[in-house]
């Protein structure tokens, strides 16, 4: 079955913004999707990238125009300025990290659970409760919240690395089995298209 590796970040507010596209793309293509979540931050730092705090002005208003823009378009609640943003994303994606090995529920379902949490319900996605929410609202046991947090923590750095050799620089981030790289929630139609191509 061909595959998709996705990079993302929980904190993210463009990953949140793609909502569940990904999959329903992935399902009609019947393709594999391979989450991989990663420390964004740390991400802008080894790619040339800015952290939105610390960019210039003209592309912080931007950045707010174009996210109430997509946001609008796409029919999404959208807080602009979260209570909880930015906050520690290391607890979530470990357990994302932990969801996947388990595989007892939906990994893609629990992705936009936490994105959601951060930019549509003012929640705090580095706190244990809204975690364990997340995870039993996706079909999963919340007593992942507390497992597996070495295998978490290597897997998050580990992808962080593999993300940076493989030329991401962004989130959401889409790499198909022949190579194509695709950068944005608004790339997803491309990224449709071009797995329509593969199979024509």
């Amino acid at each position: 079955m061909a595959q998709i590796d996705y990079y993302f970040a929980t904190l993210s507010p463009y990953t949140y913004l793609a909502g569940m596209r990904l999959e329903e793309i992935a399902a009609k293509h019947g393709v594999t999707i391979n989450y991989k979540p990663l420390d964004i931050v740390a991400l802008f730092g080894r790619t040339g990238g800015t952290p939105p705090k610390d960019r210039h002005i003209s592309r912080i208003e931007y950045r707010a125009q174009e996210l109430q823009r997509q946001s609008k378009k796409l029919g999404k609640e959208f807080n602009l300025q979260p209570a909880h943003w930015p906050t520690n994303a290391a607890p979530s994606s470990y357990a994302i990290i932990a969801a996947i090995k388990d595989g007892s529920g939906d990994v893609g379902k629990l992705v936009h659970s936490f994105v959601r949490a951060c930019w549509a319900e003012e929640k705090d996605i580095a706190q244990d409760d809204v975690i364990r929410d997340c995870l039993t609202q996706s079909g999963f046991d919340p007593g992942l919240a507390d497992s597996g947090l070495l295998i978490g923590a290597e897997t998050y750095a580990a992808n962080l690395e593999e993300a940076v050799d493989r030329g991401v620089f962004g989130a959401p981030f889409y790499i198909t089995e022949d190579g194509q790289r695709f950068w944005g929630q608004d790339r997803l139609e491309d990224l449709d298209q071009h797995l329509s191509e593969m199979k024509g």
